[in-house]
Formats: C-alpha cells, structure tokens, sequence
C-alpha cells in the first residue's frame, strides 16, 4: 500500500502540471517531483495515456498537480509564501519565477507562467511590519505597499526612520 500524505494541496494545471512540477523542483530547495501519473482511460480534458497528474513536493509542501483543462485559472486567492533570508535569495528566487515567463505584481508578489502566485517574502519584511512600535511597523509597511520585489535594504531604512 502506498503511503500518502493526509493533506496534499491540489493544483489545476491545463496540461503542464509536469513542466510546473519540475521547474518548482528545479528552483525550490526540498522540492521534487515524486510521481507522474498516466491516465488509464480519456477524460474530458484528455487522452489515455497523457499525463493526468503530477505529485510533487514544494519546499516540504506535498502537492499533485492535475491536467484538469482551461475550466480553472489560479488566482491570488492562492499563494505560495516563501520566507527568504537576504536580498540575494529574494532576487533568485523572484527571478527564476519571472523570467521564466512570470509577471511581476505588488509587495513581493509574482506570478509563475502557469498563473500561480508567489509571495517572495524576506524575514525583514515580515519582522518590519509585525514590530510592536507601531510607528516603524508603519514606516516599513508603506516602503513595502510602494514596492514589487522587496528591496531588503529599503525596507531596513524605512524600518528603522
């Protein structure tokens, strides 16, 4: 019997759950892709024999990717959220999101080239703006609802006056 997760977050992809599924691995530390399934029969988005769904890991994250057709596009509802350590990190992973056929949106925010949002997020951002003295919380806030990438170091600036 084969051992699966008790919650795995389900994806809906429009035939390119595996090319997604690869470059997220190819991108993310402690990802992977861990299974691709063949479908047994044709369905409404397919054949049998392609590519039906994809389980895949994302930074620990089990996720399977489904070919379920155009019906469903991603949207902001949903984002993947990736706490990084320094601008280095920040512009990489950004990057790789956005020049891969991505768009770029607002706060750190990015779309990948299947329409999945990511929140590019560095540990300064998030402890800039959680800060009990309201005051720099607020500084950093507004530098980051001006900004698409974080800038760490703007962000450090505005949080400290």
């Amino acid at each position: 019997m084969m051992n699966h997760p008790k919650n795995t977050i389900r994806l809906w992809y429009n035939g390119d759950a595996e090319e997604a599924a690869r470059f997220y691995a190819e991108i993310f530390p402690d990802s992977s892709v861990d299974a691709v399934h063949r479908a047994p029969g044709d369905y409404p988005a397919g054949s049998e024999g392609d590519v039906l769904t994809v389980e895949f890991t994302v930074m620990g994250i089990p996720c399977l990717g489904l070919n379920g057709g155009d019906a469903f596009k991603h949207s902001e509802a949903f984002s993947f959220q990736v706490a990084t350590v320094d601008q280095e990190e920040t512009d990489r992973y950004w990057n790789a999101i956005v020049d891969n056929g991505g768009e770029e949106s607002a706060c750190g925010w990015c779309r990948d080239k299947w329409g999945l949002s990511w929140q590019i997020t560095p540990v300064v951002l998030t402890e800039a703006i959680t800060d009990p003295d309201r005051a720099a919380a607020r500084r950093a806030f507004e530098a980051m609802m001006e900004m698409g990438k974080i800038d760490v170091a703007a962000i450090e600036a505005a949080h400290r006056g």
